[in-house]
């Protein structure tokens, strides 16, 4: 079934169900047992766990320039929030630039050449600058990411790890300098 998952984000098909029936019709020999779609789609919540941990145990090598970013996934359309059951207790109702939605955010390291470096599933009302320190454990060097990312305190810390963190400038702040001895290292401080 995870096999079956992989393939179809690996695929250029966007409907799931759509890739299933590709894989019944045409990839019977490869895989001799399949069960039946409503079945398969019963059963893939109890994988995502050991999918997870997949993911996490297949992470490519970190090349020292990596860019961080998190995006929404909306449970369902805001019309429907109050009656809602999928994740009851688990989706927050929250806000990004575009709006409000009732989901959660995922964050998300890359390297240079796209490949997943560290991912992380949260709710809504937890802060893009608050995930930063668990993301970025174990990556070096530099650190691309959004404005939802900046904070000093934690820039600092990190850069003492031999990590530089380098972001966009909200409104209010001002760019300084920091001589370390060998470069010039730009820091930001609010007014």
């Amino acid at each position: 079934m995870m096999t079956i998952v992989v393939l179809f984000h690996q695929s250029d098909y966007r409907i799931f169900k759509h890739f299933y029936r590709h894989v019944e019709q045409n990839l019977h020999c490869e895989f001799p047992r399949l069960i039946s779609y409503a079945r398969f789609v019963t059963l893939m919540k109890k994988f995502f766990v050991p999918l997870f941990v997949y993911l996490l145990y297949f992470k490519w090598a970190i090349s020292g320039i990596s860019f961080v970013d998190s995006t929404s996934i909306r449970i369902c359309h805001n019309k429907r929030i109050s009656r809602n059951r999928v994740f009851k207790g688990l989706a927050k109702l929250g806000k990004t630039t575009t709006g409000w939605f009732y989901g959660f955010k995922l964050h998300l390291v890359i390297d240079d050449k796209g490949e997943i470096l560290a991912f992380q599933l949260t709710p809504v009302d937890v802060a893009d600058v608050n995930m930063l320190e668990t993301l970025s454990s174990g990556i070096w060097r530099k650190l691309f990411g959004g404005k939802g990312y900046i904070s000093s305190k934690i820039a600092e810390r990190l850069f003492t790890q031999g990590f530089q963190v380098i972001t966009g400038l909200r409104v209010k702040m001002k760019k300084t300098y920091v001589f370390d001895g060998q470069d010039i290292i730009s820091k930001t401080f609010s007014n």
